[in-house]
């Protein structure tokens, strides 16, 4: 017999190619690393793939995670590589751990502790920390091995202090000098392979002792010089999470002037507020007449409530931070729910109060009116009134009283749902059906690799697709083609990544085979898997048939297959 024509041929499914364009039934030939053709294959394959019934899909890009420690200790890249995502994009938000030097490494561990619920124990075990610099970054990473392939930007609080040291830690000005070192720093870190560079000025991103992080406070002149750097070597993007002290019309100022000095693209993070302020709309309308002008700004956003998760095994609950539950919390899940089922220990429970440094994890350990039953398959739009506050006083209960019965129930296993953002509209869909009509948005906020014990957001190609694309309401429904490009080629030209993110003949070999009919998202669960036996929080899925990454199987029927085709990619395709 004649040798195969091709490594893989796709036969018979529909093809949604990522560029928008309606779906075809057709073949899908593979060589190598890259598509060799599509439409009717002759050819014989080496492996041929029965896709009859199954859409066939481009590889998922997923611009805004955090694996850059994950990919230091282990191959695969998950939650994200089971949800159809064949690349990520990391250093999102301004942490991760390079630039640092030997005696700045601890900082940076309790900078993604606060910022990122990435238990620092985990940290210290699980990084190698073989590197100082961001090219030594890139070059230690470049010799990983992983199920998908990962990018990297370079995150502004550890180049601020590695170049100011303690003046950084402590949110001191940066000198002229210190200003010059960053951009200079910046035109390393992407000539050198970076995606793009990042930063925060999010009043809720604190250490876990409550103090601000260090970019918090930087001021115009200082985001200015990265944008400059992205100037100086000629490519990269800005990736922003924004400042809510600033109204929407100076946070359109701020992007425009940022993209204006550097010529590059820029995406920042953009959420509903829940106090009615109608400053998202305001910022909208101000990149749609920027992108009028020429202006590359895309907002980021995550197409329903930010989903924390609420339970005895995760980092949140409403009596975490009540001061009889410190003397229980370190202890193993069962011995913990006996503990919380004696009476006396209840009592004392219910007549305090929380008490922790860090505002935001306060906030919502506190927020026990927004709190739901998760439910397998999650129900991430439930309706206000099934809220379990709102079924408590409704019986004439204490919603804390039958909340804690909630956390004790399936021996303190259960997960409990708390919208953050973007809860605005009936079921929570407000987000969706704004921010989706709007061209200058991209799907992003997943967090992939972070929030190991309170979110979950990383299996949002998943959601999309079973919701949105989905949807009975054909007002609200977002059709496939363009669901598909929203999660692939808009992501990836969005970075610059134009190499993958559709189907089409020399294009890279990244692609899902999915049966619509039984995609289907399973709920959350914790998992002690990592370095130190650290918590992370799980979430799998039915119905991704294969995962193709560089033209390796990655996936069959959501299993691993072993293969790691994926590798750091150094800067624009």
């Amino acid at each position: 017999m004649s040798e195969p024509d091709f490594d893989i041929v796709i036969r018979g499914g529909t093809v949604v190619d990522g560029s928008g364009g309606e779906p075809f039934v057709g073949d899908v030939a593979i060589r190598g690393r890259t598509v060799a053709g599509v439409g009717a294959i002759s050819g014989r394959g080496r492996e041929e793939i029965d896709a009859t019934g199954r859409i066939v899909t481009p590889g998922f890009v997923d611009i805004h995670t955090h694996y850059d420690g994950q990919i230091t200790w282990e191959n695969r890249l998950a939650p994200s590589s089971g949800h159809g995502v064949t690349t990520v994009v990391m250093g999102n938000c301004g942490v991760g751990f390079a630039p640092a030097r030997p005696d700045q490494r601890e900082l940076m561990i309790k900078m993604m502790e606060g910022v990122e619920d990435v238990p620092e124990a985990v940290m210290s075990e699980g990084l190698p920390w073989n590197w100082e610099t961001f090219p030594d970054y890139l070059d230690a990473i470049e010799q990983r091995h992983a199920d998908i392939d990962f990018a990297a930007q370079l995150p502004h609080n550890p180049l601020r202090v590695y170049v100011m040291g303690q003046r950084g830690a402590d949110c001191e000005p940066p000198t002229s000098e210190d200003l010059e070192q960053m951009r200079e720093l910046t035109a390393e870190a992407i000539r050198a392979g970076a995606i793009g560079v990042s930063t925060t000025r999010n009043l809720a991103h604190r250490y876990r002792d409550g103090r601000n992080v260090p970019t918090i406070t930087s001021e115009v002149a200082e985001l200015t010089a990265l944008a400059e750097g992205l100037r100086d070597a000629g490519g990269g993007v800005f990736e922003i999470l924004g400042d809510d002290r600033l109204s929407g019309e100076e946070t359109v100022a701020l992007l425009r002037g940022l993209v204006e000095t550097s010529g590059r693209p820029l995406s920042f993070t953009l959420t509903q507020p829940g106090n009615g302020s109608d400053r998202w709309l305001v910022i909208l309308d101000g990149i749609a007449q920027a992108s009028a002008d020429g202006l590359p700004i895309k907002a980021q956003v995550m197409p329903r409530p930010v989903g924390i998760l609420i339970g005895l095994d995760l980092s949140l609950h409403p009596f975490a931070f009540h001061p009889s539950f410190a003397a229980i919390a370190h202890l193993p899940l069962a011995e913990k729910v006996a503990a919380m089922r004696d009476p006396e220990l209840r009592r004392r429970l219910m007549s305090e109060q929380s008490d922790d440094p860090h505002a935001f994890f306060k906030a919502v350990a506190d927020d026990t009116d927004w709190l739901f039953p998760l439910g397998d398959p999650p129900n991430y739009h439930p309706a206000m009134e099934d809220s379990i506050a709102a079924r408590a006083r409704r019986a004439g209960l204490d919603p804390r009283e039958v909340i804690y019965d909630a956390l004790l129930e399936d021996e303190g296993r259960a997960v409990l749902y708390r919208p953050s953002a973007n809860r605005i509209g009936e079921r929570f869909e407000g987000a969706g059906q704004v921010f989706l009509k709007d061209p200058n948005v991209l799907l992003g906020l997943s967090d992939g690799g972070a929030h190991y014990g309170m979110i979950c957001d990383a299996a949002l190609p998943t959601y999309f697709l079973t919701h949105w694309a989905a949807h009975p309401d054909p007002a609200k429904r977002v059709d496939l083609p363009r669901a598909i490009r929203m999660l692939a080629s808009d992501t990836a030209e969005a970075v610059g990544l134009r190499d993958r993110g559709r189907i089409a003949a020399g294009l890279k070999a990244d692609i899902n085979v999915i049966d619509l009919d039984r995609l289907q998202l399973h709920a959350p669960r914790p998992v002690y898997d990592l370095p130190a036996g650290g918590r992370r929080l799980m979430q799998a899925a039915d119905g991704y048939d294969a995962t193709i990454v560089s033209g390796e199987v990655t996936y069959r029927a959501g299993k691993p297959t072993g293969a790691l085709p994926g590798r750091l990619v150094r800067g624009a395709r």
